[in-house]
């Protein structure tokens, strides 16, 4: 397949000129920034705000599930990836200096096929799987996936429609598996939570311990649960009512 060549004006490449000519007058500097911000600054920074939503969401009393959507969202991308080679060789599209002189390319070499954006596609559905898992954490990384397809444009290595083609194809790859990882990897995240290792699932897991509701955890109800027996375990660095503490030292008695 020749690779989506339109006859007559076409949108994608007025928009390609528009954007990618912002590079040819801005100084040499913003152009080094946005060559490394648009290759491998985002991905960095979409790791780094894994790492925060994976932190904090061992404190829920739900750890073990929601630690479980935030492990689906890097897998999510790799599944993605996998998905857009058979497209690629399929497509065959160019990359857009290949066929249009007098591009701004600020990463030149690249010989791959251009549809759809590896990228696009990684951040997104990174994005989208943070978005399932804590939608403050993913609308964070839906705004950097936004900005990584902004930046491959910029750059001048991809169309406008390989950056959708890609959000595209990391937004369904998140979705539609997502029930699926959330079975196969609850029950892993749960194991690991029981397990030496329960610091990765479960920032406070007490032996035998059923949690409580639901929520983020922040409040009182969220840092306890009830132990085999029926009777309430705090979380760790939670202070016990004085009431407990009474009975405790007349059962010491």
């Amino acid at each position: 397949m020749a690779g989506l060549a339109l006859e007559g004006p076409n949108p994608d490449v007025d928009v390609l000129d528009g954007i990618n000519g912002l590079a040819k007058d801005a100084p040499a500097w913003v152009n080094r920034a946005m060559e490394y911000i648009g290759e491998y600054g985002i991905i960095a920074g979409l790791a780094v705000l894994c790492l925060i939503a994976w932190w904090f969401a061992r404190r829920r009393p739900d750890a073990p599930s929601a630690v479980a959507g935030l492990v689906w969202a890097p897998l999510a991308a790799g599944v993605a990836l996998l998905a857009n080679i058979p497209i690629r060789a399929f497509v065959e599209r160019p990359r857009p200096f290949k066929d249009h002189a007098g591009l701004e390319v600020l990463i030149p070499g690249k010989s791959d096929f251009s549809f759809v954006s590896d990228h696009a596609t990684l951040t997104m559905a990174v994005g989208v799987g943070l978005f399932i898992a804590h939608r403050k954490y993913g609308l964070i990384g839906i705004a950097l996936a936004l900005a990584e397809g902004f930046c491959r444009v910029y750059m001048g290595v991809h169309y406008p429609t390989d950056v959708i083609g890609g959000f595209a194809l990391g937004t369904a790859v998140a979705l539609l598996l997502a029930p699926l990882a959330q079975a196969l990897l609850v029950p892993l995240t749960t194991a690991i939570g029981r397990s030496k290792a329960a610091w990765l699932a479960w920032l406070v897991r007490a032996p035998g311990v059923v949690v409580d509701g639901a929520g983020d955890g922040d409040g009182a109800a969220g840092r306890t649960g009830r132990d085999a027996e029926g009777g309430p375990v705090m979380a760790a660095g939670t202070a016990v009512p004085h009431g407990h503490k009474g009975r405790d030292k007349d059962l010491a008695a």
